[in-house]
């Protein structure tokens, strides 16, 4: 059903079962996250907070917590938008079956922008930056952000609303050295789009012009964050999925969304930046301080009764997770028409999504030869490496399979699979000195780091161990082994202190093993680690240490390892290091004082005391 506001939103799904209001005052520093965290984690209802400690706004969170109630908020526009995307990746369907796409064709003109309507409720009132609900998440933050923002911005050269850019950039309200209610900071990326028209302002020397809008129609937050195709503007899709057209007007030449519960305008000068962070992060690690873009804070505005949406950012699974999930609805699985060949990619949701994607495609060009083994394989890692936000990705593994039965979903399965086919002394392929995700503290430096492809097809070579070998027991220095995964093994050892030394340690480690190769042919991984019983007492744990703590050029070890011809191999396991490094961000922890202090909330008495958590 279409949706004028966030409050009509709510208000269905509080009609159906779907949100529950905390009428007790909660304090926006960390008390708000962690009652978050804590539905969240249980599967539980969208929040509508009450009484927000020290402002007269209400908050809502937990409104895209799963995917039933994503469904639920868009049940009559999802079967529109899927075949709208498919006529975009295939237009010819269109003039095939015109009446069979009549639905989609007149979704797509009614979800035309809609300019200056009669009703402007966000302009009822104008507020500054300190009445919101500032809202800070984990205690190493930097202040409080907003984490369900649609930024807003144009192209200097070619203004107008149908060739702007809407998307999810965090942003800070408070803290570092920000003037309180006049600026605030945003963290982009230049090859954003936003990045874009930042560096076509600057070419110009003239300050880019933002707004940041909050909340709104459930339609427009998640198409700040729809990875569309090229050609389909933010605004029409929000008109589609939402059923209701974008509506919008300009007001001292900032473009406002009308039916926003919340709009700050400002200005990015050139080459003007402050510190931004620290920030617990999706990858489950606080992103640092850095500089980035300050925005020059204008006006901000507010429609009566507004209600501010958020978030909370952490170790995943958390609600961005449900958005993946939701966005795979929609859109299908887009990779395979984009990379012929490629039949399916999957970015690992508990590793941090960028870090480790698992690929299948297509094995080709050698469909003749007497031993089966990667070579389209190889040519499809390349193009997935080099596409978009997989562009990111630290570690790939990619496999065929003729039989088609692997589900790419099935995370175990498929490195199982993988894991049982690798001959580690031919499939192992790095790229040193490139770009990985800007706030993967695993590299060299800041968005420096390298990528590995496992790469593996063919018959089996071997079977994957279901018990830890003998010969992994009575080591010195490694120690504690575990079994994260059948042919995985977690062994635990010292703190990391240098890379010489982890060096020394690997050679101390080949020097135990290297005669046992034979009885280790079942284990192709060994995993370094800090705790080798937390990481391996589940596979999201064992997802979450290994991809994450890992930089593959640096951290990538093997017993009986050579290089020849520039490539390198190992006879025996491979080993990866996947200890905390000096370099390393802290891991996001829960304050357990703060965590005491909600416990009233879920008693019995408590405005969340139905809720089983």
């Amino acid at each position: 059903m279409p949706y004028s506001s966030l409050e009509a939103c709510l208000t269905d799904l509080e009609r159906n079962g779907h949100l529950v209001r905390i009428k007790e005052e909660v304090d926006p520093y960390l008390e708000m996250a962690a009652i978050h965290l804590r539905v969240y984690e249980a599967g539980g209802p969208a929040l509508l907070f009450e009484n927000v400690k020290g402002s007269r706004f209400r908050a809502a969170s937990n409104i895209f917590g799963t995917l039933e109630r994503s469904r639920f908020i868009f049940r009559d526009t999802i079967p529109v938008i899927q075949q709208l995307i498919a006529l975009k990746n295939d237009p010819m369907q269109a003039l095939k079956k015109p009446f069979s796409n009549l639905s989609a064709a007149m979704a797509a003109w009614k979800a035309l922008p809609l300019r200056n309507p009669a009703s402007k409720p966000v302009l009822a009132q104008e507020i500054q930056i300190s009445d919101l609900p500032l809202i800070q998440h984990w205690p190493m933050d930097g202040g409080a952000f907003v984490t369900l923002p649609q930024v807003y911005s144009e192209d200097i050269n070619h203004p107008g609303i149908m060739q702007s850019n809407l998307g999810m950039y965090r942003i800070q309200l408070t803290g570092n050295d920000y003037v309180t209610n006049k600026e605030i900071g945003l963290h982009y990326q230049i090859h954003r789009g936003i990045g874009v028209h930042q560096a076509a302002a600057n070419a110009k020397g003239q300050p880019l012009k933002v707004s940041i809008f909050a909340g709104g129609p459930p339609a427009h937050t998640l198409s700040a964050v729809m990875p569309l195709p090229e050609g389909l503007s933010e605004l029409t899709f929000a008109g589609a999925l939402g059923d209701r057209r974008f509506r919008y007007t300009y007001k001292d030449g900032y473009c406002i969304s009308t039916d926003a519960d919340f709009v700050i305008t400002g200005e990015v000068y050139p080459n003007e930046t402050k510190p931004e962070g620290p920030f617990g992060d999706h990858l489950g690690y606080y992103s640092l301080t850095h500089p980035f873009p300050v925005m020059r804070v204008h006006k901000v505005y507010a429609r009566n009764n507004a209600i501010w949406p958020f978030t909370v950012v952490g170790r995943p699974p958390q609600e961005d997770t449900s958005f993946g999930e939701l966005i795979h609805a929609l859109t299908g699985d887009a990779i395979p028409k984009e990379i012929p060949g490629v039949k399916a990619v999957h970015a690992v949701d508990a590793a941090g999504v960028h870090p480790l994607l698992l690929a299948i495609g297509s094995e080709r060009y050698t469909p003749y030869a007497q031993v089966k083994q990667p070579a389209e394989l190889l040519t499809l890692a390349n193009r997935i490496l080099g596409t978009g936000q997989l562009s990111l990705a630290k570690f790939l593994f990619i496999t065929a399979d003729p039989t088609n039965r692997l589900s790419i979903h099935d995370i175990q399965a498929t490195m199982q699979y993988i894991l049982e086919r690798m001959d580690l002394t031919r499939d192992i392929h790095f790229f040193t000195n490139t770009t990985i995700d800007t706030l993967d503290y695993s590299g060299t430096g800041l968005n420096t780091g390298s990528k590995v492809v496992f790469a593996a097809y063919g018959e089996i070579k071997r079977q994957l161990c279901t018990e830890i070998p003998a010969a992994l027991y009575n080591l010195q220095q490694f120690n504690h082994p575990v079994l994260a995964m059948p042919g995985v093994v977690c062994l635990q050892a010292k703190p990391f202190t240098s890379y010489d030394e982890a060096q020394r340690e690997m050679a101390m480690l080949n020097e135990q093993l290297v005669d046992k190769t034979d009885a280790l042919q079942q284990v192709p991984l060994l995993v370094i680690t800090d705790d080798a019983a937390f990481t391996g007492a589940t596979l999201n744990n064992y997802l979450w240490v290994t991809y994450t703590r890992s930089n593959p050029s640096h951290d990538i070890y093997g017993i009986d390892a050579f290089t020849q011809f520039k490539h390198w191999g190992c006879r025996g396991p491979m080993i990866i290091d996947a200890r905390i490094k000096p370099h390393h961000a802290p891991p996001l922890e829960k304050d357990p004082a703060v965590e005491k202090s909600v416990d009233a909330l879920f008693a019995r008495n408590g405005s969340l005391g139905k809720l089983k958590v």
